[in-house]
């Protein structure tokens, strides 16, 4: 695997700053650029490289700007022979490619690339350089792409800490396109119900809400240019989704009024969980079923940790982890994901230590 020992990242935001602050944590020589002096300087402030100087050529060239603007900017840099070998990190991938072959980019020191992570908060002083860690990391070399550019790209992913995935330009975008991109837009058009919800509506609002709409608190500029890169396959799935809903709909109407029983209801309901059944598990393994075991929690420092402390005494390993907060009061409760054997040990450490386990 080629060793990168310089990187350019153009564009400093939640993505390219991850990426070089991932970097600089394996004492590699990372330059930034961006047309937002702003952007560029807090990513300097966070450590994340120093500002690019055009002339300086890098082993890799990190494109992080929005998908239409890829191939602009790969033809721009090619031209300022700013690296030995260039990818991005767009979500969307056919776009990218088509637009550099119509502007005649060199394809051979070029791999499209797409980190699926991320954040609802964009900008660098969001950025992480733990984002990737093992996060999938797609790749899209073509007929044209020199195997160095491959390998430099995998080495880069890497010292990122993701998992290399190579996968087709087409394929990748159908596949975000029901991962990734029709989710947003469907967490946003629940999340929309809510700008004009009454006062009653919110104060009633628990973690299922919060889960389904996380999502939708993402930058609707950024996310526009996502689905108008992909905008075919992401109405494919929308459409797919709206007939369901359609469908559910007519199916609750009829029920009203005292016509044909759930069934429609109950099969999507059922479909649904095998859906997420599917989901890989943790580490990107198989999926996994977990107990929960629900604690209450008050809302102070250091009750996390005392918690957790319980758990490690009781030698379980908590997989995963929520919390619920209480409106109004100065408590939640944690529910606390760990493997059907040691539910029962951990529920007994916690109650032995005077947590209450309902």
């Amino acid at each position: 695997m080629s060793a990168v020992q310089s990187v350019l990242v153009v564009g400093t935001g939640l993505i390219g700053t991850s990426v070089a602050l991932a970097l600089r944590e394996h004492d590699v020589q990372v330059y930034l650029a961006d047309r937002d002096p702003r952007a560029l300087r807090l990513a300097r402030e966070l450590g994340a490289g120093t500002e690019w100087q055009p002339g300086t050529s890098a082993d890799l060239a990190v494109i992080a700007v929005p998908p239409r603007y890829v191939a602009e900017q790969l033809l721009e840099l090619q031209g300022q022979g700013a690296a030995r070998h260039y990818t991005d990190v767009a979500s969307v991938k056919a776009l990218p490619l088509a637009q550099a072959v119509r502007l005649g980019c060199d394809l051979g020191s070029y791999v499209a690339g797409h980190p699926l992570a991320g954040r609802e908060r964009s900008g660098p002083a969001a950025a992480r350089a733990d984002l990737f860690l093992g996060r999938p990391w797609a790749y899209c070399p073509t007929g044209d792409t020199s195997p160095e550019a491959v390998e430099t790209l995998l080495g880069l992913i890497k010292l990122c800490g993701g998992e290399a995935v190579r996968v087709d330009a087409e394929e990748h975008d159908r596949a975000v396109a029901v991962v990734s991109h029709a989710p947003h837009v469907t967490a946003s058009a629940v999340a929309a119900r809510l700008a004009e919800a009454p006062a009653t509506a919110l104060n009633l609002a628990g973690q299922g809400v919060r889960d389904v709409t996380r999502i939708a608190a993402g930058d609707p500029g950024l996310w526009t240019g996502i689905l108008s890169g992909n905008a075919l396959p992401v109405a494919e799935v929308l459409e797919a989704v709206a007939a369901d809903l359609a469908a559910t709909a007519s199916a609750l109407r009829a029920t009203a009024d005292d016509g044909p029983g759930m069934e429609w209801v109950t099969g999507l309901l059922e479909r649904g969980v095998t859906g997420t059944g599917r989901i890989p598990g943790k580490h990107g393994g198989p999926p996994r079923t977990y107990v929960s075991v629900q604690v209450l929690i008050g809302d102070r420092p250091g009750e996390l940790a005392r918690l957790f402390q319980v758990a490690e005494a009781a030698g379980v390993n908590i997989e995963d982890v929520r919390l619920e907060h209480a409106p109004g009061l100065p408590l939640g409760a944690a529910e606390l994901s760990v493997q059907p054997q040691a539910a029962t040990a951990l529920a007994e450490a916690l109650r032995a230590h005077g947590w209450h386990v309902p």
